[in-house]
């Protein structure tokens, strides 16, 4: 008589395997992650001590291994080309991550549409093919080349990949596909595990490109067991508000190319276009100068990129002053407030601050420092600074003003776009001067005192 399959339960967060359920899991702290699923056997039996009549396999030093230029091909978009460090890399594995509804399917469907000499396969577990169809054609996307398969199977995906044998294969999504290997249901932490393990052993053995769609949970993090992205090679956030206009599509990790890359892309009626010029839709270009406004330089991946830190400085009643930040760090805010009392002597202990980046972007370098203390002293002190200054920089807790790095590529973007000023670190204060752009170095907090503020 065959036993019966014994229930387990694995944490999606750790992927740590428990005998029973509890709320908590043991091994990585989170609450409600323990997730069912059922123990198979394995098939086949071993010799005592399970290693008998194993076959070893072969062994090489590392000088051994030949170095070979690892050929990349264009997606068709710029702007993923850039998130992806030059192209897609044959053989890789991408994780595109977003919330419902941002265009995770409208842009891998462009991109497939826009290479007819790649070969290409579009697995959708989500939608029927009549809407997939529709889409193209709201997008008037050239169709006739796109091969469409419609299952959530993994074997059969699997099985006909090897048969058209595609360059690129998209997955949409990884929540929606199940193995026969498991009995629990699609989307559980075991079916999505071996699903994507399945993917990826596809994706090395036979050199194809694969990018899966992974929806995300209400933290803003990718659904499933955390060792889905561990396993992939690239891992890649669409964010943006639905209601609005402007996508940003982050890479977070990528083994072929530089992590915190960043792409822009806008929403059209023809679905999503590539930004050129991401720098202009993040500064708002106030018709005179505002008090609380500064333009900072913050270097995302290899691009700078400008944009506009607000701060609003307010009396306060309460015993508790609030302290606000959206698009940076609330404790960075926290501790340049103490500095900026230390060491230049301005008190905001009976004021509330609210510090806010324009245009959803999430700032976390050290260069935004030296532009958030500008900008609250400007909301407090009632002075705007002027339009065409520039400013970045990290403030220490001894009150010094310390580089960054990229300096030179900051300020040549900023003179590119027409500013003429700029307040920076000494340190980053260009050997040679740049045209048009006078530069202002500082070494010290109170250096700020001096400055028309």
């Amino acid at each position: 008589m065959a036993a019966r399959p014994r229930a387990r339960y694995r944490c999606r967060a750790c992927g740590a395997m428990q005998p029973k359920w509890a709320g908590q899991c043991p091994d990585c702290g989170e609450w409600n992650t323990l997730e069912e699923e059922t123990a198979t056997p394995a098939s086949g039996g071993t010799a005592r001590g399970g290693f008998t009549g194993l076959a070893s396999a072969e062994v090489q030093t590392l000088g051994e291994v030949a170095l070979t230029d690892t050929p990349r091909f264009g997606s068709g978009l710029s702007e993923l080309d850039r998130v992806l460090g030059g192209g897609i890399v044959p053989g890789s594995v991408i994780l595109l991550g977003g919330d419902p509804g941002i265009g995770k399917s409208t842009l891998l469907l462009q991109s497939l549409a826009r290479l007819p000499q790649v070969p290409s396969l579009y697995v959708t577990g989500e939608e029927s093919a009549q809407q997939v169809r529709l889409r193209a054609a709201r997008l008037a996307l050239p169709a006739d080349h796109l091969r469409l398969l419609t299952e959530t199977c993994v074997e059969t995906i699997v099985a006909t990949a090897l048969a058209q044998r595609p360059r690129l294969l998209v997955i949409d999504s990884i929540q929606t596909l199940f193995t026969q290997q498991l009995q629990s249901a699609p989307g559980a932490v075991a079916q999505v595990r071996e699903s994507a393990a399945q993917l990826v052993r596809l994706a090395k053995q036979h050199h194809i490109a694969v990018f899966i769609v992974g929806h995300v949970t209400k933290e803003g993090t990718l659904a499933g067991p955390r060792v889905l992205e561990h396993m992939v090679d690239t891992v890649l956030y669409f964010e943006g508000e639905p209601s609005g206009r402007y996508r940003v599509l982050r890479a977070v990790k990528n083994r072929f190319g530089a992590v915190n890359e960043l792409g822009i892309f806008a929403m059209t009626e023809q679905g999503l276009k590539p930004v050129s010029n991401p720098s202009a839709i993040f500064l708002s270009r106030h018709d005179q100068p505002t008090p609380g406004s500064v333009v900072m330089v913050t270097n995302e991946g290899t691009r700078p990129l400008l944009v506009e830190v607000q701060a609003l400085v307010a009396e306060t009643h309460a015993s508790q002053p609030r302290r606000v930040t959206v698009g940076l760090e609330q404790n960075r805010l926290v501790m340049l407030l103490a500095v900026l009392q230390r060491h230049a002597g301005v008190v905001m202990y009976d004021q509330d601050v609210f510090i806010n980046v324009v245009g959803g972007v999430r700032i976390g370098e050290t260069a935004a420092d030296l532009p958030v203390l500008v900008a609250a002293l400007s909301s407090l002190r009632d002075r705007p600074v002027a339009r065409d200054v520039v400013v970045f920089g990290e403030v220490g807790l001894a009150g010094e003003i310390r580089p960054v790095a990229n300096g030179q590529e900051r300020l040549r973007e900023a003179a590119k776009h027409g500013f003429r000023q700029a307040w920076i670190p000494a340190a980053n204060a260009p050997r040679k001067p740049i045209d048009g752009l006078a530069v202002h170095p500082l070494r010290h907090i109170g250096d700020l005192m001096e400055l028309e503020l």
